[in-house]
Formats: C-alpha cells, sequence, structure tokens
C-alpha cells in the first residue's frame, strides 16, 4: 500500500523540528563556548543539558578522568557522586567506553550480568549510553546518558552526544590553553615586580625577600610561606608570610634545626628539592614527635609543602619553603616557579655582599685619601 500523505507530512514535520532542534542546541552550545571562553564549567553544564534533552535522556553527567579516577564535573538531573577509581573493563560502561575508546550502550543494566558497578537495589535506570571525550585519540572521559524505563538511544542520538563530547573536549583544551597562559603572565609578571623591587632597594634585603616570598605562596596557591637562611647548622627564618600565629611564635622562640628525616634536612643532605605530599605520612619527624614537625602539623596544619634550596655556588645558604593546609602537591610549574625565585634570592644576597664591599671599599678610599690630603698639606707648611 502507498504511504498515507498525511503520516508521511507528519514524519516529515517531525524529522524538520528535530533537525531544527539539534540546530538550535548545537548553536547554544557553540555560543556558550565563543561567550564562556573563561568558564569552563558553563559550557560543561550547558553541553550536558542540551545532550540530555536531545536525547530524551533522564539523566547525563560528563564526568573527565585524572589519574584512575573518574570525577563528576557537570550533569543534568545527575546527583552522581565522584565515583571510584574506575577499572578499564567491562564492569561498567565508563570502564567499557575508556577500555574501547568508542561509544557503548547498555539496553538493560539489570538484565547485563557483566554490570557490577552499581548495586541491584540502587540502580535507579535501566538504559545506558556513554561516549568518550577523545583528545589526540586517548580517552580524557566519558559523557553517560540514562533513561529510567528500558529504551535504546539510536544511532543519530548517540551520534549527537559524540559530537557534544567533542565540544567539551574543545571547551577544556580551550580552558587549559587559557590557563596556562595566565599562569606565564602572571610568572613573568611577578618575576618583573620581584627584579623591580630588587632594583629599587639596591642593599636591602627585606623588601625583596619579603616580595618574592608573598608571590610564590600566592601563584603557587599556597596557605603560607617561609624563607630562611642556612649557616651550617640551623635554618633561620629572615620573611615569613600568612604564617598561623601559633606557629610563627613557635618559629620565633628557636631557630630550625632540622630533625632527622624532615623535608629540611633532606635538602641539607642533597640541596634538591623536597616535596612532601602529605606531612602526616612522609615527615619521620611528624612519627618521631619532633617538636617542629608537630607544631607544623598540628599548630599550623601543614599537609603539603616543598622545599626549595637556595645554593651559592653549591653550599646551601637557605630555603624558601611553602606550605598547604590540604593534601594537594604543587605541580612542576609552581615548584619551578619557587626554584625561579630561590635563584633571584641568591642573586639578590650576592649582589648585596658585593655592594657592601663595594661601598667598604670605597669608605676605605676615601679615608685613604682624606688621611693622604691632610698629610700633603701639613708638608706643605713645614
Amino acid at each position: 500500500m502507498p504511504a498515507d500523505p498525511g503520516e508521511t507530512i507528519a514524519a516529515l514535520k517531525l524529522a524538520l523540528a528535530e533537525a531544527h532542534e539539534r540546530e538550535a542546541a548545537t548553536a547554544d552550545v557553540l555560543k556558550a563556548i565563543s561567550r564562556s571562553s573563561f568558564n569552563l564549567q558553563k559550557v560543561l553544564d550547558t553541553l550536558v543539558e542540551s545532550a540530555a534533552r536531545l536525547c530524551h535522556a533522564d539523566r547525563a553527567a560528563i564526568n573527565l578522568l585524572r589519574g584512575n579516577v573518574l570525577h563528576f564535573v557537570a550533569g543534568y538531573r545527575a546527583p552522581f557522586r565522584e565515583l571510584e577509581p574506575v577499572r578499564r573493563d567491562r564492569s561498567s560502561v565508563a570502564g567499557r567506553v575508556l577500555l574501547e575508546g568508542r561509544p557503548i550502550q547498555v539496553p538493560d543494566i539489570q538484565a547485563d550480568p557483566e554490570y557490577d558497578l552499581i548495586p541491584v537495589r540502587d540502580r535507579q535506570f535501566r538504559t545506558i549510553a556513554g561516549v568518550p571525550l577523545l583528545r589526540e585519540g586517548a580517552p580524557i572521559g566519558v559523557l553517560i546518558l540514562t533513561r529510567n524505563v528500558e529504551n535504546l538511544f539510536t544511532d543519530k542520538q548517540i551520534e549527537l552526544v559524540q559530537t557534544f563530547a567533542d565540544q567539551a573536549v574543545i571547551a577544556i583544551e580551550n580552558a587549559r590553553l587559557v590557563a596556562e597562559l595566565r599562569e606565564s603572565l602572571d610568572r613573568q609578571t611577578a618575576t618583573s615586580e620581584v627584579l623591580q623591587v630588587i632594583s629599587s632597594s639596591p642593599g636591602e634585603l627585606q623588601p625583596v625577600f619579603d616580595a618574592m616570598l608573598e608571590r610564590a605562596t600566592r601563584l603557587c596557591e599556597a596557605r603560607f610561606g617561609i624563607l630562611t637562611l642556612y649557616d651550617g647548622e640551623v635554618f633561620r627564618a629572615v620573611s615569613i608570610h600568612n604564617v598561623p600565629r601559633a606557629f610563627s611564635e613557635f618559629r620565633k622562640r628557636e631557630p630550625l634545626r632540622p630533625p632527622q628525616g624532615s623535608a629540611h634536612a633532606r635538602v641539607v643532605a642533597t640541596k634538591e628539592v623536597v616535596h612532601f605530599i602529605d606531612a602526616r605520612k612522609d615527615d619521620p619527624g611528624y612519627a618521631a614527635r619532633d617538636p617542629f614537625a608537630v607544631a607544623a602539623v598540628e599548630l599550623a596544619g601543614v599537609r603539603t609543602l616543598v622545599v626549595v634550596p637556595m645554593l651559592r655556588d653549591g653550599e646551601l645558604i637557605g630555603a624558601l619553603t611553602i606550605y598547604r593546609q590540604e593534601v594537594r602537591p604543587f605541580t612542576d610549574k609552581q615548584i619551578d616557579l619557587v626554584t625561579n625565585f630561590a635563584k633571584q634570592a641568591v642573586i639578590a644576597i650576592e649582589n648585596t655582599r658585593l655592594l657592601k664591599e663595594l661601598r667598604q671599599r670605597t669608605a676605605d678610599l676615601t679615608e685613604s685619601l682624606e688621611q693622604q690630603t691632610a698629610t700633603s698639606e701639613v708638608l706643605q707648611i713645614i
């Protein structure tokens, strides 16, 4: 039988309406990306909502891979908690997507014997689909869609979701590049400001130390910092920034004679950067109840710290230390920044020493000339 003209027209109208809806949603996403270059969250929220709405999903979420853990970053009607470390296997849709690097769909997770991520009693959905977020061919995350009833997503819907996932990767990459540019500009600005302090304060080390420490702490997102000088036996604080009062008062009572195994002791021994991810676990001094280590952890709340040596001709003359009150490792770029400031501090110390020597020699020369002049005048009188 020939197709009913009325049904054909209705199907065409429905297809046209869906096409217009997809185009409008895509336009919204692209508009969000163009208008929110510095607001990644808004872009991801728009993407996941558009994907869910256009594919008639009950829930949707974007999870990004950090290490071996998927972290929830955006969702639509999805009170998803952060997942446990994800296995690249068939025990979950996300695991299958990461394993195979392609879209995966499970018609009914309650009938899938391999799916064991969520206990049956906690499963509030039946059909689930996942598409990878791919960067240079490698998955960096997963976009998940679910339906409360068994109802497969169409090929067109999966294709559309993959397009949104690709847009998410572009937005993430743009945000990363913008963040790197900002960090680079901040580092250059901070270095320029410190050099300006050095040039405007010849022979004065305190403003130089204070400027370096403040910028190193701020740019590295640390809670506080201490700059110390080392005399071969103890470290003496010469500049502190934002140090909790109780810990500051403790430090003022006596210089730091680093206990064995401590971060500063390791710097003395190796003359290299020492990075404790968690002082409660990594610092042997804390386990041994060394007073300084205990004060750092329990008075100042120190968890993550990095100690950068200040070296002059291979000899340790001090250290620049910054602290966090949460367990969050410093990045290589942040450690490089602190290392650069430590080098600038050494240069400032050396310049100050040379300037003092020059001033002393000038004073000695002036005194000698005055004495010679006086002697010459006496001889002329005679």
